[in-house]
């Protein structure tokens, strides 16, 4: 199953830029990048990133209100500001080299940690996200940190996020398509999550977030604060956006922190 698997990445794998090096800055802003925004839009805005911002020391000196206009349309801005902070540490006392050195670091999570660990430093161990986890649930052959072949943690993990990203995705499981259906207890039988019926599920041009980010867009325009917006919604946005940390209030207006 195991080489199934492998040799099926090793074809099928998807030329993505972070996975040509293994520089750790590299890899820790596409993985910050990645979380809940999909790979179509990162790719160019991942290389207009490090064209501006080559190292970790640079994004470290960097202005924080530039590195949050920069993060603009990536959606959820404060992981601009947690991966400058994480930035800030490695430029102090540089990089750790394990996922728990790393799980040290400002807002680096358990996946991340281990993404950045097992990608640039070659640890062995499972970097399990959400397309790790649905994959070995339906594989039913044991937990992400069971499954990982001893010496091959880098490929392995990698593989596994392509599979669930490509293949055996959260809606429409292609078993046919599969590399390792032969070995899956769920073949045939994934059961898909009902989607929620019209109407029922908010818009997220409805949602604070989706006001948060015109706020925040329009900052870094140098607008002022967006139009077209009442003030019901407006207020509370922008004071969540004060209390992040993100926009400060001056004696001339709100403007980036």
């Amino acid at each position: 199953m195991r080489d199934a698997l492998l040799d099926w990445y090793a074809r099928e794998r998807r030329d993505l830029p972070w996975r040509r090096t293994s520089d750790p800055y590299a890899i820790l802003v596409s993985e910050v990048m990645l979380q809940q925004t999909q790979v179509a839009r990162v790719v160019p805005r991942f290389e207009a990133w490090l064209a501006r911002w080559p190292d970790a020391d640079a994004l470290a000196a960097a202005p924080r209100a530039d590195v949050v206009a920069g993060w603009v349309g990536l959606g959820y801005n404060t992981r601009a500001v947690r991966l400058r902070e994480a930035c800030r540490a490695v430029a102090r006392d540089g990089w750790p080299r394990t996922a728990a050195g790393l799980r040290a670091l400002p807002g680096i999570g358990p996946y991340t940690a281990a993404a950045v660990a097992s990608f640039a430093f070659g640890e062995q161990v499972a970097a399990v996200d959400t397309n790790v986890r649905r994959v070995a649930g339906r594989l039913g052959r044991g937990t992400p940190e069971a499954l990982l072949p001893a010496g091959r943690a880098h490929d392995w993990n990698q593989a596994m996020m392509e599979l669930g990203a490509t293949v055996c995705g959260a809606r429409a499981a292609r078993c046919g398509q599969c590399p390792v259906a032969a070995w899956c207890a769920s073949r045939g039988r994934v059961v898909v999550p009902e989607r929620a019926a019209p109407g029922t599920r908010e818009r997220f041009e409805d949602s604070t977030r989706w006001v948060r980010g015109r706020i925040v867009a329009a900052l870094a325009a140098g607008d002022g604060l967006p139009g077209g917006i009442t003030d019901e919604r407006l207020e509370p946005a922008l004071a969540g956006l004060v209390r992040d940390g993100l926009v400060v209030l001056g004696t001339d207006g709100p403007r980036l922190a």
